[in-house]
């Protein structure tokens, strides 16, 4: 909480708050008294919210956050909240807490002498949130507490005792209502559907309606709507959302409708008939995974109740919150299909570009043999392929059972794993510079140049194909994939593979019919020249992969000791091709240049730390030019602005990410694109998956996207538009 809040410190300290006349000097005023009830000590602290601020309850709502209590040098023993109120804010968002004054009651359960300290936090919130805190130190002796902290008001007994008795007390559950819970539509999704016999059909007693929910482990309950079948029963309904995969270890939805452990739901509750409010729970250890088509046919039948004094609408905001949704086919088949279309596009896509033209110079050197062993040969590039893909899901299927929310391209998250791959492209261009050859059997003299052949270059060709090919995403391939990291196991291990089945496929195609390579030259001296260039794009592949281990690593001496060892390597190898071949000569020279990489992996590699949802590196590359404004993205933020009533757009992006540069260059850095954003003050928010987020890999899991690139539109409404992996100003604007 202390993070959450520290973000929600930075990102409202980026508001002009200063030249804004119309907010007070001190939004929240506060007081800590103590008074006696009924034979009891008990502390009572105050706020008091300049007129029309509010601050939060337990259970904030759809924004914002709870006023917290945090004694430095005692123990408390709370009471509950008093009743909160119900705001509806611009955008529609639904919040609980208070305006005016009100009080939070303690008891002291261990204390350490007679010295009090304590501390609150609040976020305040009108037309802009300001976040606040006080630090509060007393004495407490034989009954009395004499503050040292000056307080801003003081009430009276009378006035504390009676607010005092206003709090909710805890009852039984009771006999009037009736509650289910069922498996939603929705992946992840249960219902509460509930009635309640109201007698006389009286009003309810309060704006919150029937049932407020509070905060619980485990789940996120939406807002309640009522029905009424204008008889003298009341029907509602909420929305819960599982959020067990966002905990630590990761509580999987009970797709059985068993839970692990009994879930209790605990509620505010405003009885019609006595007008009290009183907090109820009630606890399940299953749900009926039927039965809510029936239910919701029925409460489409019935009128729509808002509560009192709210703007609230019949429609299920939840459902509407997205449009232009992309829903997943149902059919395995279509999903592979899928798979097999994005693995094929995958070939033409600029991160894997180099590997594919290692391969097509390859099938050149293997032009004029027999069509068994063209065939062989991209057989083995093909297993190469897929026991990667392979490995890939095993390694998925490994980290989402000890919790990890995983993405596609997660591997190149590693600061430890991009290093190695840095390394094995630099040797493998040594090798294509001519400064070493493998030992394969079977050589073949073109003139005076040497070209090894062997299946177990072709096996790594593919491995390396698939490691390259991991960053990118391309059409049909995202579907299959958002399928694919919510699916059971060997569903998983099926739609990796018919993955690897599309980004190999062209090769097989030439293996079984070598006709179709006869456009490709006759081997010959030329391919001496070809090889220098494949050995400069595969250089240029490993200068990329080393700016994204600068992005993953604090520091600069991780950067050192790689770049130390490269140049050792290169020197090792050059030393052996052109000084001198002696074995003790060249031993110590690569003793001296392993030495590097032995200082790098043998201690922990450590994250560029950054505040949570992304580094701010590319932030800053973004705004150097001046042209249009990106700001850190965070979902606070974006509740921000749309409480304002402004438009959103979000760009979720990587520096490891080829797909995520093509689209910036074609789109997001041209001057259409600025001259849009300017035209509609549309504001732009940016989150840096380059290394691994968990606030950013939830929000794209969330909404259907299991890497990047994500773009986003966000309306003044907070209807969420997405766009898939590909963007143009055409669909942009069509979407405005």
């Amino acid at each position: 909480m202390k993070n959450f809040l520290l973000i929600f410190s930075v990102i409202f300290s980026l508001f002009p708050t200063f030249a804004d006349e119309s907010i007070p000097d001190k939004p929240v005023e506060t007081s800590l008294q103590i008074f006696n009830h009924q034979g009891k000590n008990i502390f009572a602290l105050s706020y008091k919210n300049a007129p029309h601020w509010h601050t939060y309850w337990i259970n904030p709502g759809d924004a914002g956050l709870p006023t917290e209590i945090k004694p430095t040098n005692f123990k408390i023993n709370e009471y509950p909240w008093p009743i909160p109120q119900r705001f509806i804010e611009k955008g529609d968002i639904l919040a609980y807490g208070y305006d005016g004054s009100y009080t939070r009651f303690f008891e002291i359960t261990e204390d350490q002498g007679s010295q009090l300290k304590l501390s609150s936090n609040w976020l305040v919130c009108k037309h802009i949130c300001i976040p606040g805190k006080v630090d509060i130190e007393a004495t407490y002796a034989d009954g009395l507490l004499t503050n040292t902290t000056p307080q801003d008001f003081t009430l009276s007994n009378e006035e504390l005792s009676n607010r005092f008795t206003k709090l909710p007390t805890k009852a039984s559950w009771p006999d009037s209502i009736d509650i289910v819970l069922k498996k939603g539509p929705e992946e992840n999704q249960l219902l509460v559907y509930y009635n309640f016999t109201n007698i006389g059909g009286k009003a309810l007693p309060h704006q919150l309606g029937l049932l407020t929910p509070y905060r619980q482990k485990l789940i996120d309950t939406q807002r309640e709507k009522l029905f009424s079948n204008n008889k003298d029963t009341l029907f509602g309904k909420m929305d819960i959302m599982w959020d067990g995969e966002y905990v630590d270890p990761v509580v999987p939805f009970p797709v059985d409708g068993v839970f692990s452990e009994p879930i209790t739901l605990k509620f505010l509750w405003q009885n019609p008939l006595d007008n009290k409010v009183a907090i109820i729970e009630k606890t399940f250890e299953r749900f009926d995974l039927t039965g809510s088509e029936a239910i919701e046919s029925l409460m489409n039948s019935m009128s729509f109740i808002a509560p009192s004094g709210s703007n609230d609408t019949p429609q299920d905001t939840a459902a509407t919150a997205e449009s232009k949704e992309t829903k997943v086919p149902a059919s395995i088949f279509t999903i592979l299909l899928f798979a097999f279309f994005g693995g094929l596009i995958l070939n033409v896509m600029p991160c894997v570009l180099p590997v594919i033209s290692l391969k097509l110079f390859g099938l050149v050197v293997h032009s004029d043999e027999s069509r068994s062993n063209i065939l062989k040969h991209n057989i083995f590039y093909t297993l190469g392929v897929l026991s990667t893909f392979f490995t890939l899901s095993a390694a998925i299927l490994i980290l989402k059972s000890t919790g990890e929310n995983v993405g596609w391209g997660f591997q190149l998250q590693s600061p430890i794993f991009v290093s190695m791959m840095i390394v094995v492209l630099f040797v493998f261009a040594l090798n294509l510079f001519g400064l070493y050859e493998f030992q394969t059997p079977g050589g073949k003299v073109l003139g005076d140049v040497q070209i090894k052949k062997g299946m177990a270059g072709d096996f790594f060709g593919g491995v390396l194909a698939t490691i390259l090919s991991t960053p990118c995403s391309a059409p049909f391939l995202g579907t299959a994939l958002t399928f694919a990291f919510t699916a059971s196991p060997f569903e998983i291990i099926l739609t990796f593979q018919a993955i690897g089945l599309g980004l190999a496929f062209p090769f097989l195609m030439t293996g079984l019919f070598p006709a179709t390579i006869r456009f490709l030259p006759k081997p010959g001296l030329w391919m001496e020249s070809v090889k220098k260039f494949l050995g400069l794009t595969l250089l240029l592949t490993a200068l990329w992969l080393l700016d994204v281990f600068t992005s993953l690593t604090s520091g600069n001496l991780p950067l050192m000791k790689l770049n130390t060892g490269l140049l050792m390597l290169f020197f090792a190898f050059y030393f052996q091709k052109h000084i001198s071949k002696k074995k003790l000569w060249r031993l110590t020279f690569f003793a001296i240049a392993l030495f590097p990489f032995y200082l790098l992996f043998s201690s922990p590699l450590s994250f560029n730390e950054d505040s949570s949802a992304g580094s701010t590196d590319l932030i800053r590359e973004k705004n150097s030019a001046g042209k249009v404004l990106w700001e850190k993205w965070s979902e606070e933020k974006m509740r921000d602005y749309q409480s304002q009533g402004e438009i959103v757009f979000l760009d979720f992006t990587a520096k490891w990410c080829f797909t995520c540069k093509v689209n910036e260059r074609l789109v997001l850095d041209t001057s259409s694109f600025r001259e849009l954003v300017q035209e509609n003050n549309i504001k732009l928010l940016l989150g840096d998956w380059t290394k691994y987020d968990p606030v950013i890999g939830a929000f794209l899991k969330k909404h259907g996207y299991v890497g990047v690139p994500a773009y986003f539109l966000q309306k003044p409404d907070g209807t969420l538009i997405k766009f898939g992996e590909t963007i143009s100003i055409g669909e942009l604007k069509k979407s405005l």
